[in-house]
């Protein structure tokens, strides 16, 4: 039976060979590639064959898909990436020549995870409109001042301790 690549377990362990040009990948019995682990879904993500390159897509995964250490939705797979399954780390390898590739790589259409184009304190989630519509002619909150014991102190949030 002709193959389409194969899945190398990272750290070794057997190949897993890509028999279809479509392949679910998950915890059920059902899936095409199984993998028993409790930190995989039960429909983790799917390997898709287009144009001769392979593409992963997660299909809603509680623990997520990285491609070489990055978070993604949806990627196209190069020769040689290392693929993550939740924790469980697999290098695919295939030759897109022989998976009926004519030309270049098709373009990578994937959503790019953002991650990185957000600052820290936005994916935190902490420059809302809340935060960000504060002018600097407001009056800044006042807070209790623990240095003076006179009930009722209130100091600025800039007043030093």
């Amino acid at each position: 039976m002709a193959t389409f690549g194969e899945l190398v377990p990272v750290g070794g362990g057997d190949p897993i060979p890509l028999l279809k040009k479509t392949l679910l990948i998950g915890r059920r019995e059902s899936c095409d590639i199984v993998l028993r682990f409790s930190n995989v879904s039960a429909h983790h993500c799917q390997l898709s064959l287009e144009e001769g390159y392979w593409f992963i897509k997660d299909q809603g995964s509680r623990n997520g898909v990285k491609v070489n250490g990055f978070r993604v939705t949806e990627k196209r797979l190069d020769p040689g990436d290392e693929l993550a399954v939740a924790k469980h780390h697999y290098t695919i390898l295939y030759s897109p020549e022989d998976c009926g590739a004519t030309g270049p790589p098709p373009q990578d259409e994937a959503i790019p995870n953002d991650i990185m184009k957000k600052s820290l304190l936005e994916r935190a989630g902490l420059l809302g409109k809340r935060f960000l519509s504060r002018s600097s002619s407001e009056e800044e909150p006042k807070r209790f001042n623990v240095k003076n014991n006179q009930a009722g102190q209130l100091r600025k949030n800039s007043d030093p301790l």
